[in-house]
């Protein structure tokens, strides 16, 4: 006889929340079917709705997820160093992931682009708010260093985006090394094919 574990309610949150995450990530808020949602998630339409209500509610748990790792991304990434060693460890983290799972990047895209809502606009806003704080801080740099790092950032957004790192393109390989050091646009680069 073959038993079966059941899952907590937090656990079938979790699953619910990566399960979003991926769909969210491609389709958006609008294109985003809660049906497909809750097949991938392994449970019930109408339990999605219980666990969390609509779904924008549900997007908007998926953004604040979203930012909320890539916060302790930059966290682990900087450690206990500051300044332009704290930059740079983060920046590079952020390019390993951009580059190498593309979900994280594409929902908060998304999350970008439905900012015409209110409530999507002040969770995106809040959660870039905290990585901003955290940056600022840890790094211990004016307002326009801090400003360029995340500018930087915000390509490396496109440039994934774009899926430019195998590009064979002239253009796409000098806009990867000017967006990252040399040495590291050539690693990222090569992980990618």
């Amino acid at each position: 006889m073959k038993t079966t574990t059941r899952q907590t309610a937090e656990q079938r949150r979790e699953a619910v929340l990566t399960a979003a995450l991926a769909a969210f990530a491609h389709g958006g808020l609008h294109g985003t079917s809660t049906e497909d949602i809750a097949r991938a998630a392994g449970i019930s339409q109408p339990y999605l709705f219980r666990l969390f209500g609509t779904k924008k509610k549900l997007f908007v748990a998926t953004i604040e997820r979203c930012m909320a790792e890539t916060l302790e991304l930059f966290r682990a990434a900087a450690g206990g160093r500051r300044g332009e060693e704290a930059l740079e460890a983060m920046g590079q983290a952020y390019a390993a992931m951009v580059a190498g799972d593309r979900t994280r990047l594409l929902a908060q895209l998304q999350a970008y682009a439905a900012s015409d809502d209110p409530d999507v606009r002040e969770a995106i806003r809040s959660g870039f708010g905290s990585l901003h704080l955290f940056v600022e801080t840890v790094s211990g740099l004016g307002p326009e260093h801090v400003a360029q790092w995340f500018a930087k950032g915000m390509l490396l957004n496109v440039v994934a985006a774009m899926d430019l790192w195998g590009s064979r393109e002239p253009w796409a390989s000098r806009l990867l090394e000017g967006s990252m050091d040399f040495e590291h646009a050539l690693a990222v680069g090569q992980k990618r094919s």
